[in-house]
């Protein structure tokens, strides 16, 4: 009487993982097919694109949009493409030491005033950026850095999401370790750099990610900031390129799949990290 009961619950099982592939699949396509259909209507005439009911694929795919943007002496693309790639990677490496030397701080040192200045840090995340933009856009004309790429960098010197993430992972570590350093002779700070930092790549790495993208896709600071067409970051560019052409979607869509593409390589190649993050932050 017993196999029956089995049989029916591993049927049950089988029909249970295959509901469950079937809805995640589902997902996969409803998520990926916008992005697909930006990619195979960018390589379209304006003729296809105009063509009513469209079809969904290209009849004779041409590069000939992604060739027009990058031979227009009017975009200076590489110039453009130079800043955002500066304004990203610098945030993200002074996100990295500020967060992660904070958070150090925050989780394994007790001083007067620590919950205060945390809490204050973390006032920070319920406050929107546009509260805070009128004092900023002031900071950065008293330093002189209107139209400099570096008025994007020095106000996002500190993120209080990174550091918050940042001292939840340093809490968990064992301070035997840091304990057993001092013991070694080791510098508080060396205690950073060889005990702490080593052990923290998946966080790290998926706050790398987060800024990167946040940095890369910013649009309202740096239309305020700069002023040069030879300052503009990517999105800028886009933005401008869109009313030159807005006729041509074309071209409009060939320039967001360039725009997008730095995201998808990082993203791409740097994605086991934060499936990493993710799983150590489960079992914690």
């Amino acid at each position: 009487m017993k196999a029956p009961s089995k049989k029916r619950s591993s049927v049950g099982l089988v029909i249970g993982k295959s509901g469950a592939y079937a809805i995640l699949i589902l997902g996969l396509v409803a998520t990926l097919l916008p992005f697909f259909y930006i990619i195979v209507s960018s390589l379209k005439t304006p003729a296809e694109l105009r063509q009513t009911p469209p079809d969904f694929f290209p009849k004779k795919p041409s590069l000939e949009n992604y060739t027009t943007i990058l031979n227009d002496e009017k975009i200076p693309l590489t110039q453009n493409l130079y800043n955002s790639i500066f304004v990203s990677l610098s945030r993200v490496v002074i996100t990295l030491f500020t967060s992660s030397f904070a958070g150090y701080i925050f989780a394994k040192y007790h001083f007067k005033g620590k919950n205060l200045a945390f809490g204050v840090i973390m006032i920070q995340i319920m406050i929107p950026f546009q509260v805070v933009m009128i004092p900023n856009y002031l900071l950065v004309v008293k330093l002189g850095l209107i139209d400099s790429l570096w008025a994007l960098i020095i106000p996002a010197f500190v993120d209080a999401y990174g550091i918050f993430m940042m001292k939840q992972f340093i809490e968990a570590m064992p301070a035997e370790l840091m304990d057993a350093a001092r013991i070694d002779g080791a510098s508080e700070f060396g205690i950073y750099t060889r005990i702490i930092l080593p052990q923290m790549g998946p966080p790290l790495a998926s706050l790398g990610i987060f800024t990167f993208m946040s940095t890369w896709n910013d649009y309202l600071w740096p239309l305020i900031v700069l002023t040069s067409p030879e300052k503009r970051t990517i999105p800028l560019l886009v933005v401008w390129f869109q009313t030159q052409h807005v006729s041509n979607q074309g071209l409009i869509l060939a320039a967001s799949i360039l725009t997008l593409l730095p995201i998808f390589l990082v993203y791409i190649f740097l994605q086991r990290w934060i499936v990493d993050q993710a799983t150590s932050s489960a079992f914690k």
